[in-house]
């Protein structure tokens, strides 16, 4: 079964205090979307990409593309005013007898283990999402209430997300809700059990400057 990956990089990051979205903000001299684009085309160099980013940036990364010549081929196409329109418009490029692998486009630490762990639940079950334990104490908070929660029944659910194309596309025909929060949400409202694989710590998403430090700190000792 032929095996696609689609890209999300169409946010323009605020919580990072940067007029640059954080895609496109270099971690040991590469933008952090190349850096997870590295990493599944060393788990499989056949991988085809689709890549979803701002309209007004598209310009902006196929001039950097231009002048740096081992980006992996891929398709552009432009983002939507959410991340679900976003994965919305970039489904509609991927045929529906193939596996697709959604990731976030600045998780630039994903493993191999993890991409191959996705992609093969997801050919057996139909859809896999990779998830670390709570290393953490945790607690609940209700107004100013507070309790503790087990975190032995807690996970962190990270991206890549795989799934079977034609039933992640049937169920983005939905209409968009903020309940939606990932894409495992979205399929899981259409009725489907959705199956887990251990993901890797290092699979952070960066969102705020001070992850920008861990993520080039753990590249660096990774690399």
């Amino acid at each position: 079964m032929k095996k696609f990956v689609l890209l999300t990089a169409g946010g323009m990051g605020s919580r990072m205090q940067t007029s640059t979205p954080k895609q496109f903000i270099e971690i040991a001299g590469k933008p952090a979307l190349l850096h997870a684009m590295e990493a599944f085309v060393r788990y499989d160099s056949g991988l085809s990409f689709v890549l979803v980013l701002p309209e007004n940036y598209i310009k902006e990364w196929n001039d950097y593309c231009r002048g740096y010549q081992l980006v992996p081929p891929h398709l552009v196409i432009a983002g939507g005013s959410t991340r679900f329109h976003s994965v919305q418009n970039g489904l509609k490029h991927i045929p529906d007898d193939s596996l697709v692998a959604i990731h976030d486009g600045v998780r630039p630490l994903v493993s191999l283990q993890t991409i191959q762990r996705v992609f093969e639940c997801a050919e057996k079950f139909g859809n896999a999402i990779p998830c670390v334990k709570i290393k953490e104490s945790l607690r609940c908070f209700s107004q100013a209430i507070s309790k503790p929660l087990d975190r032995e029944n807690v996970r962190i659910v990270q991206t890549p997300q795989a799934f079977l194309s034609s039933i992640i596309k049937r169920a983005y025909e939905k209409e968009y809700s903020d309940e939606f929060t990932d894409d495992a949400t979205l399929l899981e409202s259409n009725g489907f059990v959705i199956h887990s694989v251990e993901g890797n710590y290092e699979n952070l998403k960066i969102t705020t400057p001070e992850d920008l430090f861990l993520a080039e700190a753990l590249l660096k000792f990774i690399t």
